[in-house]
């Protein structure tokens, strides 16, 4: 039996958890020494107009190396990603704002100091006369123009999507149901903030230190910026306490950091604080959706229909697109027929959005089963028996959805029946249904969720080097945040070629180290970046096969891969043996046994899933109390 499946201590806990990891706030090594701190000056205001900055006092302050506005930079803002489809150049997002600050939290002045400390107490000097503008947070006005967030390009509007139009979509339908709902603006919140420490040297590389979920496409966005070529940036994603999508993106902060540190010739970092991170780290979800589902009453659904708008935040970055991903797996899990949807985001004076957690597929599932619950309350039935009466049947698959995704496989009645079972669910609606005769304080709730989510883009790159003394580097672009990756990657390396898992080393996070990498997010890591490494040590037996046969002088088709004790053996003479240290220091003494190579799936995957969520609410409080259930109903 191979170690994949089985249960392993994870590799990198122990590290972690005895406070050694290493984040980029912790450097204090010689890459560190004599780096200045650099503290942002940011708007308090949602929207006003830059009339004079004054920073002469703190310029005289203890420890002020320099102090910046944007007119003291040559430094080209953020255009929107291309793919966004009204992108025009004056919504760009600036490093630092030049006239106009478009949300809390705006950078405006960059102060340099010799300590953090100095940073604070500085910044506190500066006056910056802002004349406040109308802000912008309602998504009709917006539409509406009713304030222009950017005059020169006239409208807010800077995304919109739609599928083909259905004629008499609800048409034949016995029951129709609409209602607004409110996907709500979140903040990610990662235990660790972004932080960022470059140092230029001699030769004018950059070596950047950041907690990123994406080193290869933070040095590709910096590079760009700074005019310089990727081969002069090196990238090194350490330890990262967490992400959730947000720190995949590349933020103004991170380009000025490097901007500062060629400009000043010395090392500067920035770790923002809490507040910050609150306010100037991109926020997710963000939008109303109005959902229209219609059907019989024997609880079939025949069409829906979703509207989305979509609040972009005042710099439309990603999140800006990402309502296009929730039309695209609208109808979720269920065959629906007929299926009109429709996107728009706009600007709006907030923080921008960028990816959350799934990064627009959630907000879709949530639209529909929202709809699926009014449906069922309208037609008096069960919302599980609707649910299963609207699955994707088994043998339908691979299934193609109205919205044109694809779906590989399935069985979501399987997973609605595992969750029933596991949960007891009769008797869950039997003691609701109790309490609400009763009509005692104490009411239960009872939800049910069926999702399906796409993953498993792009390209990934892995290396492998087996050793002269048997272990095993195992290189890939993938940056973890938490999920375990060392511990994981090991384990495919491990099953393919026999090795133990305590001689593998994972490597990543380092742009020096491996040319290319996507990076983590979208649940890719394992699908793509894990294949990418499995792959390798596929290719690495095939090509190292009938170089062992030759060196024990036998046919290549008469050795294989003992993967228990990770030896090669002649089968017609099982006794005779190399081990992958034997053959690293016979054949490739210098360098190892090395293969390289980018690996991209067929297709992608579609994991599904059933929740059910018991909720017990003291009606007179709205508070749920705790063990309240366990105090009333035992569950077997």
């Amino acid at each position: 039996m191979g170690i994949v499946g089985t249960r392993v201590l994870r590799v990198e806990d122990h590290r972690l958890v005895t406070g050694r990891g290493t984040y980029v706030d912790n450097l204090r090594g010689p890459e560190s020494a004599g780096a200045a701190w650099l503290t942002l000056v940011r708007s308090p205001f949602a929207h006003a107009r830059i009339r004079r900055v004054d920073a002469g006092q703190a310029r005289m302050a203890p420890g002020v190396i320099a102090v910046f506005t944007a007119a003291d930079t040559d430094l080209a803002p953020i255009e929107p990603e291309s793919f966004i489809s009204a992108a025009v150049p004056e919504m760009a997002q600036p490093c630092l704002a030049a006239d106009t600050v478009r949300h809390v939290g705006d950078p405006v002045v960059a102060v340099v100091t010799e300590l953090r400390s100095q940073g604070e107490d500085a910044a506190e000097l500066v006056e910056v006369d802002y004349e406040p503008l109308p802000p912008l947070v309602d998504l009709d006005r917006s539409l509406a123009g009713a304030v222009l967030l950017y005059p020169t390009a006239g409208t807010n509007v800077v995304h919109e999507y739609s599928s083909s139009a259905v004629d008499d979509l609800f048409a034949d339908c016995e029951v129709v149901v609409t209602q607004r709902l409110i996907n709500q603006r979140l903040a990610p919140v990662p235990m660790e903030p972004r932080a960022v420490l470059c140092v230029p040297a001699q030769d004018g590389r950059l070596t950047v230190w950041a907690s990123t979920q994406a080193p290869h496409m933070l040095r590709d966005v910096i590079a760009g910026h700074l005019e310089l070529e990727p081969g002069l940036l090196r990238v090194i994603a350490p330890d990262v306490g967490g992400g959730f999508g947000a720190k995949a993106m590349t933020d103004p902060e991170a380009i000025l950091v490097c901007w500062l540190a060629r400009r000043l010739g010395r090392g500067v970092r920035w770790t923002e604080s809490r507040s910050e991170s609150m306010t100037a780290l991109g926020h997710g979800r963000a939008q109303r959706q109005t959902v229209t589902i219609g059907g019989r009453r024997d609880g079939s659904v025949l069409a829906y229909r979703l509207d989305i708008v979509a609040d972009a935040g005042a710099y439309p970055r990603l999140g800006a697109a990402l309502p296009e991903g929730t039309i695209s797996m609208a109808t979720g899990v269920y065959a629906i027929a007929r299926f009109e949807g429709r996107a728009r985001s706009v600007v709006t004076t907030t923080t921008p959005v960028v990816a959350y957690r799934g990064a627009g597929r959630p907000e879709a599932t949530a639209a529909i089963e929202r709809a699926i619950d009014m449906f069922a309350a309208e037609i008096g039935l069960d919302p599980a028996d609707v649910r299963r009466r609207n699955f994707v049947p088994v043998d339908a698959f691979p299934f193609v959805a109205p919205t044109g995704s694809e779906y590989d496989s399935g069985d979501y009645a399987a997973a609605l029946a595992a969750v029933l079972a596991a949960a007891d669910y009769p008797a869950l609606r039997a003691e609701q249904g109790r309490r609400r005769a009763a009509g005692g304080a104490l009411q239960l709730g009872v939800g049910i969720s069926a999702y399906v989510d796409i993953t498993g883009v792009g390209t990934e790159e892995a290396r492998l080097t087996v050793r002269s003394d048997g272990t095993v580097l195992a290189h890939t672009g993938t940056a973890p945040h938490g999920q375990g990756h060392h511990t994981s990657f090991a384990m495919l390396v491990a099953d393919r070629l026999g090795v133990d898992l305590e001689r593998i080393q994972v490597v990543l996070g380092d742009t020096d180290e491996l040319a290319r990498g996507g990076g983590t997010f979208g649940s890719r890591s394992l699908q793509v970046g894990g294949s990418a490494l499995h792959e390798a040590a596929n290719r690495l037996c095939e090509l190292i096969q009938p170089r062992v046969a030759a060196c024990l002088n036998v046919g290549e088709d008469d050795v294989a891969l003992d993967r228990v004790t990770g030896e090669w053996f002649v089968l017609s003479a099982p006794e005779r043996r190399a081990s992958w240290a034997e053959l690293s220091a016979r054949l490739e003494p210098e360098t190892g046994l090395v293969v390289e190579l980018d690996y991209k799936p067929a297709g992608s995957t579609c994991p599904f899933g059933v929740h059910l969520a018991l909720v017990e609410v003291d009606t007179e409080t709205g508070k749920a109390p705790c063990c309240g259930l366990s105090r009333s109903m035992t569950l077997g």
